[in-house]
């Protein structure tokens, strides 16, 4: 992708490898400043704690930001045994300790148990909103906070390691939206019959991002030097690569442009991506031959 040059609109994707000690919010606004783009926001927080991959996306490509919110994602973590944390990780504050070291093959054994659909209580300090404030806030301020059980998808979980010694194990996961891998961490500890806390997070991948496409913040903070970020810009429409695309002529590109409607008859039914020759038009909705826009590109 070519430079960005004065007064040129950034549109794009952009993989970050997030450091340990930064939240994504910070991130977010190393970007900004890095490409200049007016608007900037990520596919999905990782904790300051945690490692991986942060997709970020940049003007345009926040309009496909829902596709990559919701998309499946793996993570390799690792279970520290015998102590839990009110945090469930490393940030928090020692709860209980003195729990067993659960055997390897125990560990094993318990894992199927949270395949498929699980119920899973989110951490005391998460996002989730109670009574319009935020979970972790209320958690800091001392507030006892009771989340609602809900159910999430575990696609894969397996146990890449184990160190007896440490009392540790690192897991694989491939997860749906809205898992936490900290309850994940702490609900196979409590199956052990133990405690548990999460003492390593990585993020490998998110929906179509994984770490071959991912850049560092060194890297990134090297390259703005010769105003070269930019070139690390993927296509906004990465993150639609599941939904079908389907062709229009320019008249009909304008149509849509103009808020109208579409006839197309053959097209596939449901959510479809409207391309312009190789440029995206927008994101739509077909419902028996009639393709209403939902949201479109200013390309």
């Amino acid at each position: 992708m070519a430079r960005k040059r004065k007064g040129e609109k950034v549109d794009g994707w952009m993989v970050v490898d997030k450091p340990l000690g930064l939240s994504s919010a910070q991130v977010v606004g190393r970007i900004k400043y890095l490409t200049k783009a007016q608007k900037v926001g990520h596919g999905g927080t990782l904790d300051p704690l945690a490692s991986g991959i942060l997709p970020i996306g940049l003007g345009e490509a926040t309009k496909t930001m829902p596709y990559i919110v919701d998309a499946s994602k793996d993570y390799a973590f690792t279970i520290r045994f015998g102590s839990s944390t009110d945090s469930d990780d490393l940030e928090g504050a020692t709860v209980k300790s003195g729990g067993r070291i659960p055997l390897q093959s125990e560990i094993e054994a318990a894992l199927p148990q949270f395949t498929g659909t699980i119920e899973q209580v989110p951490p005391a300090y998460s996002a989730i909103k109670v009574d319009g404030q935020r979970a972790y806030k209320l958690a800091r301020d001392g507030e006892t906070v009771e989340l609602k059980a809900r159910p999430v998808e575990i696609h894969r979980l397996r146990l890449d390691a184990f160190d007896a010694d440490a009392g540790e194990a690192t897991l694989f996961v491939t997860c749906g939206k809205g898992t936490y891998v900290r309850s994940l961490a702490r609900d196979i500890a409590l199956a052990l019959d133990t405690l548990g806390h999460v003492s390593m997070l990585r993020r490998l991948r998110v929906g179509p991002f994984g770490l071959e496409r991912a850049i560092s913040l060194e890297k990134l903070d090297e390259l703005s030097h010769s105003a070269r970020a930019v070139d690390y810009l993927g296509p906004i429409t990465t993150a639609l690569d599941d939904i079908p695309a389907v062709a229009v002529t320019e008249p009909e590109a304008d149509r849509i442009r103009c808020g109208q409607t579409l006839h197309l008859p053959t097209a596939k039914q449901g959510t479809i991506v409207l391309m312009c020759g190789d440029v995206p038009l927008a994101i739509a909705e077909n419902t028996d031959g009639t393709v209403k826009s939902l949201r479109v590109f200013n390309m």
